[in-house]
């Protein structure tokens, strides 16, 4: 099946839109794991089993894995094995460089790691993005309309012709998406704006970071950035599902944060 067809079978499968996001902060491990030979790893393990029956994807963010060098990347890997074949894995890597170098990066995330997607950047065009692309069955969420507050800088900058300038890359996205393998990353701090990226994109899977800590409005998200009939979209939490307790039921405390969420989702789709 292609990327696209993945979303929506596992989301449907899982009964869920959780994605929960893995940025751990070696400072944040609970004082429980301190004694583990890698603390790091035992959290993520942990955090994994307490959470994949709400989850239909992971997202581990690279910058929390190359800070330590091979330990972490080793960690990364280990990570992704751990979390078997019934998730979608995404390695949040916002990669994007010139062909031959886009060609490497697609290499590692999706032969050596196994990765199902990647996340990359529009901003050096098409030839940047091709290589991730040749697979259908590997997904690569582009980001389009980002949550952080620099994303006024330039995606929301209005161009001569009247539009803001993700609009136009999600014009190119959908132009790039042939075998059915491009999504986007859609930030729920801009639930007002979702409405019509989903009308110029209506196809297109979505990675929406954003809920939980950032603040982003889960039933605005829900309401306009979701496909009812083939669920599309998976909302990220990181921080407010693996924080959720410094203590030794963190694993616990993580587990009912991403069941609350899952519902949350289910009730706004209903």
């Amino acid at each position: 099946m292609n990327f696209k067809e993945h979303v929506i079978s596992t989301i449907k499968n899982k009964n869920s839109a959780v994605c929960v996001g893995l940025d751990v902060e070696p400072g944040k491990i609970p004082a429980v794991l301190k004694n583990e030979k890698n603390p790091v790893l035992k959290f993520n393990q942990e955090i994994i089993a307490a959470t994949k029956e709400y989850t239909a994807a992971y997202k581990p963010n690279l910058a929390f894995y190359e800070q330590t060098g091979i330990k972490g990347l080793e960690c990364f890997e280990k990570t992704l094995e751990f979390m078997g074949g019934d998730v979608i894995k995404i390695a949040d890597a916002k990669r994007g460089d010139i062909g031959n170098t886009s060609k490497k990066y697609a290499h590692a995330f999706f032969e050596h790691f196994s990765c199902d997607a990647v996340t990359v950047s529009p901003y050096m065009g098409e030839d940047s993005i091709t290589p991730f692309l040749e697979k259908e069955d590997k997904g690569v969420f582009i980001l389009a309309l980002t949550s952080n507050k620099g994303s006024f800088d330039f995606q929301m900058q209005k161009m001569a012709d009247g539009r803001y300038l993700y609009e136009f890359v999600i014009e190119k996205i959908n132009s790039w998406n042939a075998k059915k393998n491009c999504g986007l990353v859609v930030g729920a701090t801009h639930p007002e704006l979702f409405e019509g990226i989903r009308k110029l994109a209506p196809d297109l899977p979505y990675l929406i970071p954003g809920i939980g800590a950032q603040g982003g409005d889960l039933e605005n998200t829900v309401k306009y950035g979701f496909v009812k009939n083939d669920v599309l979209s998976l909302v990220n939490s990181s921080r407010a599902i693996i924080f959720a307790s410094d203590g030794p039921d963190f694993a616990e405390r993580a587990g009912e944060e991403a069941r609350k969420l899952r519902d949350q989702i289910n009730k706004c789709l209903k």
